[in-house]
């Protein structure tokens, strides 16, 4: 995994990024027909480029047989990490359309910005983005702030909650039938048919989490959020919205209290980030670790090789952890 790095090379607010960024892009024009760029394939096909896995998903799942679908977030890249090379922004410049979600990668956001692809699908503008903490869920509307906890910001993690990733996607539908009105049909068909497959394992979620021992469950990242207010959970992170920060002790101390006092029996962590603090909390609270996929990416650890099947296991294992009946 990459080491992180504050922000994104290519940012626009100096003269001197704005500079950066042009001279990438006029960099990229020059390298792209000989790289394998997405317009260099079938002429015949619609060009996406996506951010990162769960617009991938949503582009070849929509787009079917008649999309290239170029990704910008290797396999096993944590997609915040993402510093975006010439030679992607010049597959971004010769695509047809660029799907993204801005506010996630600071990168992919300034250089969509910078190009002229006519089609610009901004995933967070399909749906509705909340202000979340450290702390998301029924508790949070019970008590004052946890000592410690992370001021709310804008939570990118909407993919996690079947519900508005479906609207997402009839958002990214009705883009491609605009875009390529030559198989609007077949993108109105594939799109009716992921948005009924989400709404199946909205229903999942929703039955399967509706009795339990404990609302509480405890993760290192802060990428639950939507899915704990979707079915009257609580998610107390170790972490905020970024998923390397360093907690303070205060939140530790806070968390290991919480968890006597909420039959907490796990601590959750993730497959593209280091284990070592969720085992670090568990071990000192004798807790047990499991792993809550965000989905940000597939890998051979996935416990699954798509959304869906890695959504189930994230079911499971809520279901393990949080004592389902």
């Amino acid at each position: 995994m990459n080491k992180r790095r504050r922000r994104a090379s290519f940012r626009i607010g100096t003269a001197g990024s704005a500079v950066a960024v042009a001279t990438a892009l006029g960099l990229a024009t020059l390298t792209g027909c000989s790289t394998g760029s997405a317009a260099a394939g079938d002429p015949d096909r619609f060009h996406v480029v996506a951010s990162f896995y769960p617009m991938t998903f949503l582009a070849e799942r929509i787009g079917g047989a008649h999309v290239d679908v170029t990704t910008l977030t290797s396999p096993g890249q944590e997609p915040h990490d993402l510093e975006i090379s010439p030679r992607q922004i010049g597959r971004l410049e010769q695509s047809d359309a660029v799907l993204y979600l801005k506010g996630l990668q600071p990168s992919v956001d300034d250089a969509v910005a910078q190009s002229p692809v006519r089609t610009k699908i901004d995933a967070a503008s399909l749906t509705t983005l909340e202000r979340h903490g450290d702390e998301v869920g029924g508790h949070a509307a019970e008590h004052d702030p946890h000592e410690g906890e992370e001021p709310g910001g804008r939570d990118p993690h909407i993919w996690l909650d079947p519900v508005r990733y479906a609207q997402v996607a009839e958002g990214v539908g009705r883009a491609f039938e605009k875009a390529d009105p030559d198989h609007a049909a077949d993108y109105r068909e594939n799109t009716a048919a992921l948005v009924k497959k989400l709404d199946a394992l909205d229903t999942r979620f929703r039955d399967g989490l509706a009795k339990t021992d404990t609302r509480v469950f405890v993760t290192t990242h802060a990428a639950f959020g939507y899915l704990a207010e979707r079915y009257g959970l609580t998610e107390e992170a170790i972490n905020g919205l970024d998923p390397e920060s360093e907690p303070s002790a205060a939140r530790i101390r806070d968390l290991q209290r919480m968890a006597g006092a909420d039959g907490v029996t796990t601590v959750f962590y993730e497959t593209l980030v280091s284990d070592r603090t969720a085992r670090t909390v568990a071990n000192d609270a004798d807790l047990r670790t499991d792993v809550l996929d965000p989905l940000e990416g597939i890998t051979a650890k996935s416990r699954g090789t798509d959304y869906f099947s890695v959504q189930e296991a994230n079911l499971t294992a809520l279901q393990r952890a949080l004592g389902a009946k």
